[in-house]
Parts: structure tokens; sequence; C-alpha cells
């Protein structure tokens, strides 16, 4: 009983803290200034959950700049409501809607199966969409819903997606995956013989388990792109502390003080897409190419992309790395890919 309560309150606490200090230090630091963008004229971009959020701030960013984007959301009117409110911002956009359900193995398919019948490049994946707190639930093939939609439903699409991508970068410009990720992958474990957090489900520590998993697999993946020689990076970016729909199901008495406290002092998403817009810009592959380590700390910021050594006896243990690649394994061995 005590081993329980511990289980649901402790991620519960350890999450508020880690939020209250990246909150405070995002107040007393400075913002990321974005560079010159040059024209991304030709070039192709998938967003997912680019209808609202930081996602749809993303597209705009891009189809801005001249990118063709493709929207990958659940939400089919919503996301036909960002692409005419931003055809009638810019008329010259390059912006179209695709359904996606991520909680949907077979729908990740049928997207990708979708994209490739047209025979397009793909030089931008921005795995944006995400779940946090959510009640306890399955996905239709019977993943714990974090893991499945924040992790599993991008790996499948990215994974799928991965040899477009390579040969979409031969033209003299990387490819990139971009991740969002979060701060909370610090609380995260890989628990190989839970992974749908069967034994005790806590959302928090289901938010953060899921990713501390995405944040190893956009590791991995740009390591192997690398060893490879391959023309395609992967990065993870933190927005930090940012006022968006992810916080609703916040725990009751947080959630009745947010609007207000959000207003004041989180960051307004069309104000913070600046990093992700930055890695997801393919002329900047020199400094990308520098992400070739296993594990990425944010800056003080939360904005940064660029990882620094991290000591293993003060962050993951070699012994989770070892455990997400089996996981990946597995995984890619029940997905049948």
């Amino acid at each position: 009983m005590l081993s329980a309560i511990q289980s649901y309150l402790l991620p519960i606490i350890k999450l508020y803290l880690l939020g209250l200090k990246v909150l405070l230090v995002q107040l007393f630091s400075r913002s990321f200034r974005l560079p010159v963008m040059p024209r991304q004229d030709g070039k192709v971009a998938i967003v997912t959950g680019g209808g609202r959020g930081i996602g749809y701030e993303v597209v705009r960013h891009m189809a801005r700049l001249g990118a063709h984007v493709i929207i990958g959301g659940r939400d089919e009117q919503e996301g036909l409501a960002a692409v005419r409110r931003i055809c009638e911002e810019y008329k010259e956009a390059k912006v179209e809607f695709t359904k996606l359900d991520l909680a949907s193995l077979q729908s990740v398919r049928q997207f990708v199966q979708s994209f490739k019948e047209r025979d397009l490049p793909l030089n931008i994946l921005v795995n944006n969409a995400g779940v946090m707190l959510i009640p306890e639930g399955r996905t239709e093939d019977g993943f714990e819903q974090h893991f499945g939609v924040n992790y599993l439903g991008h790996f499948l699409l990215t994974w799928l997606l991965l040899d477009t991508l390579k040969d979409s970068g031969k033209c003299g410009y990387f490819s990139r995956v971009v991740n969002v990720s979060s701060s909370a992958h610090r609380i995260g474990e890989i628990r190989i013989n839970d992974l749908n957090s069967c034994q005790c489900y806590s959302a928090h520590a289901a938010y953060c388990h899921s990713k501390l998993a995405q944040l190893l697999f956009s590791s991995h993946l740009h390591q192997d792109m690398q060893l490879g020689g391959f023309p395609l990076s992967s990065c993870a970016v933190d927005p930090g502390m940012v006022d968006t729909a992810l916080y609703r199901h916040l725990w009751t008495p947080l959630c009745l003080a947010h609007s207000a406290i959000a207003r004041l002092l989180f960051r307004e998403y069309f104000k913070d897409t600046k990093a992700l817009v930055f890695c997801s810009d393919t002329v900047h592959h020199k400094l990308v190419r520098e992400l070739r380590f296993l594990f990425y700390k944010y800056r003080a910021d939360s904005n940064c992309f660029l990882p620094k050594y991290v000591n293993l006896k003060t962050g993951k243990s070699v012994m989770t790395i070892i455990t997400f690649f089996l996981v990946t394994v597995m995984l890619a061995t029940m997905l049948d890919i």
C-alpha cells in the first residue's frame, strides 16, 4: 500500500518541483534569438499536431519561408481550419492537412502510404504532437496512451519515413527529424517489464517515461545516421513552459489557477517556436551535426537543443541505455517493421 502511494505521489511532487525550477530559470534567462532564416522553397515538411499551439506556429513559419507543409493530425476540422488561416495570411502558402492518429498504428501506416504514393521528397519531419497527464487509457493497439502517442506513434512514423528522409538529403542539404521533447525526461525511467504502466499507474510518471523514450530514440537515431554517413540528422527541442492546451489535464487545484498564472509567467507559443524553426532549417546542418552524444542536457533557458556531456554518475545509467535499445528492438519486432 505504501509503495503504491509512493509510486503515485512521488512523480507528481518531482514533476511540479521540476516545473517550478524550469519556470524560474526561464523567467530570468535570455530568450533564444532566431537568426535570419533562408528560404525553404522546394522543401517538404511534415508537422504532427500542426493544427494548433506550437505545431501551428511552426507550420506557419515554414509556410512563410516557402516550404510545402503537411499537417498530420487527428482532428480534421481543426487541421483544415489551420490550413485556411495560414493560406489567408500568406496567399502563396503551400499547406495541407492529412489525417493522422498517433494512437493508432494502422493510421500511422495509412498516413505514410498516402504520402509515399505522391512520390514527394521529405526534408523535415517535426514530431510535435503529444498528450500530457491524461487519465489512464489504452491506444487502439493496447499501449498506455502517453507511451503510445508521444513515443511509439512517432517512432513508427519516423521509421517508415526514414528511407524517404535519407534520399531527400542527397542534394546538398541534410534532412532533419525534430522531436519536441520536455525537461520532464529527467524524471523518466525505461521499465522494460512494465511499458504500459500496469503495476501502478501515474499519469505524471507515464508522461515523463514517454519523453525519456522519445529523447533516447532521437539521440540514437542521430548517432546511427552519423555513423552510417547519411545526410540526415535528428535533434530534440525543449520549448520550455509554454501556454498551450496540453495543460488542461493538470492536477485540479493547479488547473484552476493555470489561466491566470500562464498569462503572466508562461511563454506564449507564437513567441517560442524559434528553436524549433531553427532546428528544422535544413541549411544549418553543420550545427546540428554536432549532436553526436547519447544524452541531451538542455541549456538553462530550455530553448537549446545543443547537447553537452553528461556525467553518467549523475545522469541516466548505462543500463537505461541498454534497456532502451532492447525495448526498441522488441518494438520493431512487435510492429513488424
